[in-house]
């Protein structure tokens, strides 16, 4: 009985066989309309499977990096994206495939700080943000005139003030720990790779008190006059400074 359910289930009729690459491709389209990834992602397979070299087969593998986002399968979506640059670098529509691998990091998890219910910040890295950020600068870069591009430039802009908060979050968090080496440190890298952020301004004040705990003068009065002169007006400047316990919801926030 196990014999002839195996072979009555091996010669089940595919209804699709004899689907033309235009149908299936109809199919797939209509599929998605219908918000039915997971079927979209079939027929688009079958379609690039019988007819690979079809002019349907190209855009079928973008689609399906969109369908498999859509169907919340992020790892697949950023691998079908990645294969369509590959393959095809040199197709009108290659700028929306990086666009797309750009929007799918972006959006992992509404970006930066996932998973919160971990409170040790330095072990958490924003790999999906920082490759969000990469992408769009090599669409700008390489596709100027793109109509995604002017979209891409302001999520950068977003991206970088959220990247720059996340470090300033980590060495607040390693300052009210007394590591002030660590906090240091990663004060320095908001300073460093995002000068024009924000949070550039509470890093540096960072800095001045990681160092003046170290006793490193020279490093604190450093930092102390790269603040005044960017800064001058600065609530951290004041005797005291500032306190700034950024709400975890806020930290995405560029206007924070």
């Amino acid at each position: 009985m196990l014999l002839l359910g195996a072979c009555a289930g091996s010669t089940e009729r595919d209804e699709t066989a004899t689907w033309s690459a235009q149908r299936l491709y109809g199919e797939a389209k209509d599929s998605m309309a219908s918000k039915d990834w997971a079927q979209a992602i079939k027929y688009f397979e079958k379609l690039e499977a019988r007819y690979p070299y079809g002019r349907y087969a190209q855009q079928a593998q973008i689609e399906i990096a969109y369908s498999y986002w859509k169907d919340s399968e992020r790892a697949s979506a950023i691998a079908a994206a990645d294969r369509f640059i590959k393959l095809y670098p040199n197709h009108p529509n290659v700028d929306y495939a990086y666009y797309l691998k750009g929007l799918i990091n972006f959006n992992e998890n509404t970006g930066l700080l996932s998973g919160l219910s971990n409170p040790d910040m330095s072990e958490r890295d924003p790999k999906a943000t920082r490759e969000a950020f990469a992408t769009f600068k090599e669409l700008a870069t390489r596709f100027p005139k793109s109509k995604y591009t002017p979209d891409a430039i302001e999520r950068m802009r977003y991206l970088v003030n959220s990247l720059a908060s996340y470090e300033v979050h980590v060495a607040r968090w390693y300052m009210r720990r007394g590591a002030y080496v660590a906090a240091a440190n990663r004060a320095q890298y908001a300073v460093k790779e995002y000068p024009r952020a924000p949070a550039t301004e509470e890093a540096l004040s960072i800095m001045i008190k990681a160092y003046d705990a170290l006793g490193l003068d020279d490093l604190r009065d450093g930092a102390a006059r790269v603040m005044k002169t960017n800064f001058p007006n600065s609530p951290y400047l004041k005797p005291g400074g500032v306190k700034r316990e950024a709400p975890w919801w806020k930290l995405w926030d560029p206007n924070w």
